[in-house]
């Protein structure tokens, strides 16, 4: 804790050349709440505050159609937004997002995948295979999606979630398509992979709390879920445990919303918030993995934290990066067939 105050301090400190243009401003940021918020208050929000001398104000937000709402109605009142991954790609699309300014905010020890024109990624997270350890011991769980999908081998209901995104990928590596292939995604190969599994998907789930709860309530033996939630659910002395192998590598990322009223201001923001100096805070507080490599060297995360984090090094490895692009481009047409396939 000494050394992590006296990071924090110190960034804080090294912030002084930023504060000459922020005189007592406020700046408004839009994230998703929750605990998650909670862990941002505190590793991004309060420092940066502290080191630009200004007023960090907090709103929430579900998603991409709000900052839609505010910018189509010239409205807007958010300098900074939190959204999903391929939102952001979405929005980029639309012309929905100011230009980031490379100048201000350092994307060194960033993945290129994650830094674009107008957005740049401020965690990850997984969606992991997830298991009952009263069901499974370390030598009989399913470590693949392929073992996740032999239902014969590893019998037990299976919970997926109700949205494509990331569910066609998990089930073209099930179907042996190698990581580094995945992309563009066999669509038609994928729903056909799906319909084999489908008898065995007791639950389609909606929400994470949901994928965790059904898990520690034993509905299910297994479920594709987002490793944060399984950490949680684990700490909590729920029967669960999860392999980041075969996982899929997800994000969330910031925008300015076009027409942001603070815009200079949010790129000194973001620079602090992807900084490796704060991003190595993050894990502290809350089992997401910092977008910045560099958090890994601050000496803020500990081996025990490492090893439950998505973007370790020895973590990420074993994992494939979801290509938010591709689903921008094809994901409204496969959303139709989606809503198709599980009413069939």
């Amino acid at each position: 804790m000494i050394r992590l105050s006296a990071l924090v301090a110190g960034f804080c400190t090294g912030g002084v050349a930023l504060v000459a243009t922020a005189h007592a401003q406020t700046l408004t940021v839009s994230s998703f709440g929750g605990a998650y918020q909670d862990a941002q208050r505190k590793a991004f929000f309060e420092p940066t505050a502290e080191a630009l001398g200004v007023t960090i104000r907090e709103e929430t937000l579900t998603g991409l159609a709000d900052v839609r709402l505010q910018v189509q109605s010239g409205n807007v009142t958010w300098d900074i937004a939190d959204l999903g991954y391929s939102e952001c790609a979405q929005g980029a699309r639309e012309g929905l997002f100011e230009p980031l300014d490379y100048d201000v905010i350092d994307a060194e020890g960033i993945d290129p995948q994650m830094v674009a024109d107008d957005w740049i990624g401020i965690i990850y997270y997984s969606t992991v295979i997830a298991y009952d350890t009263q069901v499974f011991d370390a030598e009989t769980a399913p470590k693949t999606w392929a073992d996740f999908f032999d239902s014969e081998t590893f019998e037990g209901l299976r919970s997926l979630r109700n949205e494509p995104e990331v569910q066609l990928e998990l089930a073209l590596l099930a179907d042996g398509v190698p990581r580094d292939q995945l992309y563009p995604l066999d669509v038609d190969r994928a729903f056909a992979k799906l319909e084999e599994i489908k008898p065995d998907i007791g639950i389609w789930w909606t929400s994470g709390a949901q994928s965790a709860q059904i898990l520690r309530d034993r509905e299910v033996d297994m479920v594709a879920a987002w490793n944060g939630r399984i950490t949680a659910i684990k700490n909590d002395g729920a029967s669960a445990e999860f392999t980041f192998n075969d996982g899929i590598l997800n994000a969330d990322c910031l925008v300015i919303p076009k027409g942001a009223p603070n815009k200079e201001l949010a790129m000194k923001a973001i620079a602090m918030f992807v900084s490796p100096e704060q991003q190595a805070v993050l894990p502290t507080l809350i089992d997401y993995g910092p977008i910045n490599a560099k958090a890994f060297e601050q000496g803020v995360i500990t081996s025990e934290q490492a090893a439950v984090l998505p973007s370790s090094p020895d973590n990420m490895k074993n994992q494939v990066i979801m290509n938010a692009e591709w689903w921008a481009e094809n994901g409204p047409a496969i959303a139709e067939r989606w809503t198709a396939f599980i009413q069939q």
